[in-house]
C-alpha cells in the first residue's frame, strides 16, 4: 500500500468510489477505504435500487454515472438467460421495479464498481481497504495530517498521511473525528428561514434509517423464520401519525399524509415489459412487491426462474426509534440493533399474519435472501443512512434555493459555480424526533462547489450526504445521482489542486481558477446545467 498516498478517500460508497475514479484518471495516487467488504454503498451494501429523477436515460448525470448504470444492464445482457424482448430494450430495467428505471440486484453493481475500479488497481495508483474504519483523525490547525484506520476482522490499526482527504462515509464520521464544524439533524427555522425547519434546532431529529433485505416467494413451500425477539413489541407498535399499526399494509401516502392502502401480491402475472418507472407521475410505491423488484422472472426465458426478487425498503421496516448519529456508540448500536429487529419482525408478519387477497393470513413462502445481500442472516449488510452530518459550508443549499412553492416550477438558484445537476423531490422520511413525511415538491437543482467545501478546513472534502444542505434539503440532494456527482467532484478536485499548487477554497472563490477547472469537469463530461425542465 502507499504509505503516503495524494488522496485519502474515507468511505467507499457511490461518492468515494467516484471520487477514487475521477482522482485516479487524473493520475493520483489513492487509497479507498470501506467498512463493509463491498463498495457501493447505498447501491450494494445497503441494497437500495437506484432513486433517480425522471430525466435520468436522457441527461442529468455525469458521464461516469452513465457508464455504471450502462454497464450493469450489460452485465444482465450478457449473462443472463433474457428473453429476447428484453434484451432489444435499450433502457432495459431488469427488475422492472417502479421505483427506478434500472432495479437491479446489489451483486451486479458490485460487479460493474469493481470493474470500474480495476485497471486503476492493476495500475498500482489505487489501493482499497475494505472492512476498515476510520477511528481517528490527527488535525494541526486547518489542515488533516493523517486519519488513523483500524482493520475490523483483526483489530489492527494503521495510519495514513495525505495530502487531501475525502470524507465519503456514510454518517460523515470523519467530520466528527477532524473537528470540523457542521450540522446534525434538524436546523432551526431561524438559522435559513425555512419554511418547513422547526421553531428550535434539532440536531437529534434525523429520518429514520432501513435494514433492507431481499425477497422471493414460492408457493406451497415453508420458508417462515424463527420469531424474532422483539416481535411482540413490533407487532403493536402504533406510531401516532399513523393509521394503524406498523406491521400493515395502511400507511400515510408521503405527499398527502392520507391513508393509503398498500397492496402485496407476490409474483404477479403482469408482463414486465408493460411496467413503466416515473416517479414524477406516480411514486410507485402503492404495490410492494412491484415497487423495489431487482430481478423479474417474467423478463427470462420460461423456466430460467420459479421466482422474482423483491427488495424490502418500504413504509413498515422504516426505523426512527432511537437516532442513528450524534447520541453516542450505545445508542447508535442500539439503533441498528432495533432496525435489524424490525425488518425482521416485518418478514415474520408477512410469513405469518399478512392479510392475503384470497382471504387467508401468511405468506409462508417468502424466502429471505442471504445470497442477494451477501450476509448470513439476509439482511442488508449495512442500513440505509438517508442523513449525514453536514459540514457548514461556504455555500449552503436551504429550501429556498429548490422548493417548487418557493421558486416556481422553472425556478431554482443557478449557480456560478455549480459542478452538477441533481433532481428529486424533498423526500423526508418518518424521523426520530416524531415527524410523520416531509414530501415537498422541487426543481431540478444544481451542485454549487461552495457546498463541497468547509468554511475553516483546507485539505477535508464531503463526498456524499455530508454537503453543505440542511435537513430539509438532504431529502432530494442525499439520492444515488447525486452523491456520485459530488464525489465525482471531490476526487477531481482534489487532484486539481494538487497539479495547479491551488486550495480548493480558491478555485471556487476566483473566477478564472474556477473556468480552468469547469473546463476539467465538462471534458469529463459532467453536465454542470439543466436544459428547461420542470420541477414535480
Amino acid at each position: 500500500m502507499t504509505s503516503a498516498p495524494d488522496i485519502l478517500i474515507v468511505g467507499g460508497g457511490l461518492g468515494g468510489v467516484a471520487a477514487a475514479l475521477a482522482a485516479c484518471r487524473a493520475g493520483r495516487s489513492v487509497v479507498l477505504t470501506e467498512e463493509t467488504d463491498w463498495i457501493g454503498g447505498q447501491l450494494t451494501s445497503q441494497a437500495v435500487p437506484p432513486d433517480e429523477h425522471p430525466w435520468v436515460e436522457q441527461f442529468g448525470t455525469t458521464a461516469s454515472y452513465r457508464q455504471l448504470r450502462e454497464g450493469i444492464r450489460g452485465f444482465y445482457r450478457q449473462w443472463y438467460p433474457m428473453r429476447s424482448e428484453a434484451l432489444a430494450l435499450t433502457q432495459l430495467n431488469p427488475g422492472a421495479g417502479r421505483v427506478s428505471k434500472l432495479c437491479h440486484e446489489p451483486r451486479v453493481a458490485l460487479a460493474v464498481l469493481e470493474a470500474m475500479l480495476a485497471p486503476h488497481r492493476a495500475s498500482g495508483r489505487l489501493t482499497v481497504l475494505t472492512e476498515h474504519r476510520a477511528v481517528q483523525a490527527e488535525s494541526d490547525h486547518d489542515t488533516v495530517r493523517a486519519i488513523t484506520l483500524e482493520d475490523l476482522r483483526d483489530g489492527s490499526r494503521r495510519t495514513v498521511s495525505a495530502s487531501y482527504v475525502i470524507d465519503a462515509t456514510e454518517t460523515g464520521e470523519l467530520l466528527e473525528l477532524a473537528d470540523v464544524e457542521h450540522a446534525l439533524g434538524a436546523e432551526s427555522r431561524a438559522e435559513f428561514d425555512e419554511p418547513h425547519a422547526p421553531d428550535e434546532a434539532q440536531p437529534l431529529n434525523q429520518q429514520g434509517i432501513t435494514v433492507c433485505f431481499a425477497l422471493s416467494h414460492h408457493e406451497g413451500e415453508n420458508h417462515t423464520i424463527d420469531r424474532p425477539a422483539d416481535y411482540d413489541f413490533w407487532r403493536s407498535y402504533r406510531p401516532d401519525f399513523w393509521p394503524g399499526p406498523l406491521l400493515g399494509f395502511s400507511a400515510p401516502d408521503p405527499r398527502s399524509l392520507e391513508p393509503v392502502p398498500r397492496t402485496f401480491v407476490p409474483n404477479p402475472e403482469l408482463d414486465p415489459l408493460d411496467v413503466a418507472a416515473d416517479q414524477s407521475a406516480d411514486a410507485g410505491d402503492k404495490e410492494l412487491w412491484g415497487f423495489r423488484r431487482i430481478l423479474a422472472r417474467k423478463l427470462h426465458r420460461p423456466g430460467a426462474y420459479d421466482s422474482d426478487i423483491t427488495l424490502v425498503n418500504w413504509p413498515l421496516n422504516d426505523y426512527w426509534l432511537k437516532p442513528l448519529v450524534g447520541a453516542g456508540e450505545e445508542t447508535s448500536a442500539q439503533a441498528l440493533a432495533e432496525a435489524r429487529q424490525l425488518s425482521l419482525s416485518v418478514l415474520y408478519w408477512l410469513q405469518t399474519e399478512a392479510p392475503r387477497a384470497d382471504g387467508g393470513t401468511g405468506f409462508a413462502g417468502l424466502r429471505i435472501r442471504p445470497d442477494v445481500t451477501g450476509t448470513a442472516d439476509g439482511l442488508a449488510k449495512a442500513p440505509y443512512v438517508r442523513e449525514s452530518r453536514r459540514i457548514k459550508a461556504v455555500t449552503t443549499v436551504t429550501e429556498h434555493d429548490v422548493a417548487i412553492d418557493l421558486v416556481g416550477p422553472y425556478g431554482g438558484t443557478k449557480h456560478r459555480d455549480s459542478v452538477g445537476v441533481g433532481g428529486y423531490r424533498i423526500d423526508l422520511h418518518p424521523s426520530t424526533g416524531g415527524d410523520n413525511y416531509i414530501d415537498i415538491g422541487s426543481v431540478p437543482f444544481e451542485i454549487p462547489l461552495g457546498a463541497l467545501l468547509p468554511r475553516r478546513m483546507r485539505n477535508l472534502l464531503p463526498a456524499g450526504k455530508n454537503i453543505g444542505t440542511t435537513h430539509i434539503t438532504n431529502g432530494c440532494y442525499r439520492l444515488h445521482p447525486v452523491e456520485w456527482n459530488v464525489g465525482e467532484v471531490a476526487g477531481a478536485l482534489a487532484a486539481h489542486c494538487l497539479s495547479d499548487g491551488v486550495e480548493p477554497h480558491q478555485v471556487q472563490s476566483e473566477d478564472k481558477r474556477f473556468e480552468q477547472f469547469a473546463r476539467i469537469l465538462d471534458r469529463a463530461g459532467m453536465q454542470r446545467h439543466w436544459p428547461d425542465v420542470r420541477g414535480y
